[in-house]
């Protein structure tokens, strides 16, 4: 990138000692330093991944933004385009606003469904979730603003997340949880990288060399910041000599001093601190449009904190695009989990009494707590977005009370005992006066929030006794889920003619599900991760959280879908599942050797619409080595393709599968290694859901020498 006239980066390393130290920490929470003398302003900071969280003051006011589905909703709809619109969105938003460098996404594996901050990342599997990284970072980087990929790494729960020390072998590590990193970086050179909280190995991520200096930058070439966690760095000489480059947030100049002094006492090489300042120097330059003065980022008129938008500040944020973006973001979202008897569609126009039951159709669950969370500026609610479709006589009953939740608490649902079961009789007469009800459950905010850990797989209790009860009804019954992770369905899940899953869908959610309910938009959500029966069936149970401080990966590579087809455990849900509302035909597939350096090879497939409704697939294809001599798991997602097509149409869908996508790490050599021998093919609908399968022999390079159908 060509350098911005207004810094003179030839003056940098004339700085005076301090001056170069004060560079690589922030200014109070959200700001970089700026220095005048050679140009360099200020750049602000904000979050997040879902939508852009600026904040002033110790109350923590937030500017209204766009909430947009949050990452595990975004990683269901397996649509790079989607996402990459999405992220482009909140880059607009944030460069009005003024905010240069945007602190998402997130890409963690989810080791255990347990985690609170899952609704964040994108997936279980590290393809899935670096190939949508790297759209988002495109998209975010598209409108001028700056990227933070994070949290790097290993950074798979909350519980001791400042404190807790990951021990897991290398090859685990760089096959599932560096992985994603890894892949979004190549594809889209985020401007800055985020290290975690928690310790890899016994060193905590922010001064871990080997994690920031020969993985990041040796191994894959990183040019960009290294940007901390916030309070995450503990020593910041050994934060600068392993790696780092800015540590976040300011501290008030004691960080500074430490620096300086390490240079002057000749335990920090000088050089050092130059490449860490230069980096943060190139961060502020890139996010410069022409023309900014260097005074810094200045807010768009008129927009403070805390105030509601006009019309005009509204429109200036491109709010009703952004919102019809977000709506049509979580249809694509919308992961059709059962469906009995084509319960779903609903007919509006069937005149079939309707009944509505649950809190969360009058306050739904749109996002999770913690620094993810925004304002947003215009939600739209379940049961009005269902009565303008099914008309207003659309009968409701609560069912149970929502807790009244801020961006950020541990409050759980209400316990009076007697309004519980108030609350339940009145929607099991509801219920009865219906012949259709739709019934609304979820986590609560207080399951689904940074810093914490969820205990149970489950619903709250009070769902649960209201499902029981309405199952009794004998009413047909449609359930709307709300979660940003995995949750286990007994007793209820064979009550239920269909199940919805909207995830955390954002401020356009409500309007999204009533499309979908009533077949007005189709559900073209897939699942990015498993849902299990049980907790005890999860990969991590029994070493989640660990003990004393420390959590062993002894499941390895066997993450997810991985783990539960190698262990051969049946599952609620596998990872990929989605129903539709239509039907798809999978055939012809043919596979060549690729015609380039990287070996490999290339599947072709047939897709046709044999349904008589437009709808979307998400072709996946996976990889499996049929005779593996370390421990593998029985098939890899190795490349995934969403198509949609009219009824009766059908289009040819090509993948590409190179050498190094069949490789494992080989800790032994420190390399990766693609082995010769007999691999099968399989696409499908999901990872249990295989529709055509090819074998292929490879030979040392990675070359198909055979190719043929089981």
């Amino acid at each position: 990138m060509t350098p911005d006239p207004y810094i003179d980066r030839a003056a940098l390393r004339t700085l005076p000692l301090e001056e170069k130290a004060a560079l690589v920490s922030g200014v109070g929470p959200y700001h970089t330093h700026a220095i005048p003398a050679i140009g360099l302003p200020a750049a602000e900071v904000g979050d997040g991944p879902h939508g852009l969280r600026t904040e002033t003051g110790v109350e923590m006011v937030w500017i209204p933004s766009t909430g947009f589905p949050t990452g595990s909703a975004l990683g269901a709809t397996w649509d790079r385009g989607l996402v990459g619109e999405v992220a482009a969105a909140i880059g607009e938003e944030a460069r009005a606003i003024g905010v240069q460098v945007l602190l998402g996404p997130g890409v963690n594996m989810k080791r255990t469904p347990l985690c609170g901050r899952n609704f964040e990342y994108f997936s279980e599997d590290p393809l899935l979730a670096g190939e949508l990284a790297g759209s988002y970072i495109s998209g975010v980087q598209s409108t001028g603003v700056g990227a933070c990929l994070k949290h790097f790494a290993a950074n798979n729960q909350e519980t001791w997340r400042t404190e807790v020390s990951v021990e897991a072998d290398e090859r685990t590590l760089r096959e599932i949880y560096l992985e994603a990193f890894r892949r979004a970086i190549e594809a889209a050179d985020p401007w800055s990288v985020m290290c975690s909280y928690n310790r890899i190995g016994g060193v905590h991520a922010s001064q871990n060399s080997w994690l920031l200096t020969e993985v990041l930058r040796e191994d894959w070439g990183y040019l960009g910041a290294v940007v901390s966690d916030w309070d995450a760095v503990h020593d910041p000489v050994a934060a600068v000599r392993a790696g780092l480059d800015l540590e976040m947030p300011g501290t008030d100049g004691r960080s500074a001093g430490l620096i300086a002094d390490a240079v002057r006492a000749g335990e920090l090489d000088e050089t050092v601190l130059d490449r860490a300042a230069e980096r943060v120097v190139r961060l502020v330059e890139r996010t410069l449009p022409g023309g900014r003065s260097v005074e810094g980022p200045v807010r768009a008129e008129g927009i403070v904190p805390g105030a509601e938008l006009t019309d005009s500040q509204a429109a200036a944020l491109g709010a009703s695009r952004h919102h019809e973006l977000a709506r049509r973001a979580s249809v694509a979202a919308h992961t059709l989990l059962r469906n009995e008897g084509g319960a779903l569609p609903l007919d509006p126009a069937s005149g079939r009494r309707l009944a509505v039951i649950g809190g969360f159709a009058e306050t739904p669950r749109i996002q999770g707590g913690g620094s993810s969370g925004v304002q947003p500026i215009q939600v739209d609610t379940p049961l009005s977005a269902i009565r303008r479709i099914a008309g207003d006589d659309v009968a409701f009953a609560p069912g149970y009370a929502v807790p009244s939740t801020t961006f950020y608490t541990e409050e759980a649902w209400p316990t009076d005992l007697d309004e519980r079961r108030r609350l339940i009789a009145e929607a099991v007469e509801v219920a009865r006066a219906a012949e259709t009800m739709i019934v609304f459950v979820g986590l609560p905010l207080s399951d689904e929030v940074e810093a914490l850990d969820r205990t149970t797989l489950a619903l709250p209790e009070v769902q649960l006794e209201l499902l029981a009860a309405l199952a009794e009804v004998g009413t047909p019954m449609i359930v709307v889920l709300a979660a940003g992770s995995a949750v286990t369905m007994d007793p209820w899940h064979d009550a239920a003619d269909a199940i919805l899953l909207t995830w955390l869908g954002g401020e356009a959610m409500g309007a999204a599900t009533a499309e979908v309910l009533f077949g007005i938009a189709e559900p073209e959500g897939r699942l990015g991760e498993t849902f299990p029966l049980r907790l005890a069936d999860t990969p991590a149970y029994g070493r989640f959280p660990g003990k004393d401080r420390l959590v062993h990966y002894s499941e390895g590579v066997l993450i997810g879908y991985r783990w539960y087809d190698a262990k051969r455990i049946d599952v609620r849900y596998p990872f990929g599942h989605g129903l539709s509302y239509t039907s798809f035909e999978y055939s012809d597939p043919r596979v060549r050797a690729a015609a380039d350096p990287q070996g490999g090879f290339e599947v072709e497939l047939t897709m046709r619409n044999s349904g008589s409704r437009p709808g979307s697939e998400v072709v996946q294809l996976y990889v499996g080595e049929l005779e593996p001599t370390v421990v593998r798991a029985p098939r890899e997602l190795r490349g995934f393709e969403k198509v949609r097509l009219a009824p009766g149409a059908e289009t040819r869908v090509a993948m590409r599968v190179t050498a190094r996508d069949l490789a494992y790490f080989d800790e032994a050599r420190s390399r990766w290694t693609t082995p010769a021998g007999a691999y099968r093919i399989d696409v499908g609908a999901s990872s249990r859901d295989l529709r055509v399968s090819v074998s292929v022999s490879l030979g040392d390079e990675g070359i198909p020498e055979a190719l043929r159908r089981p």
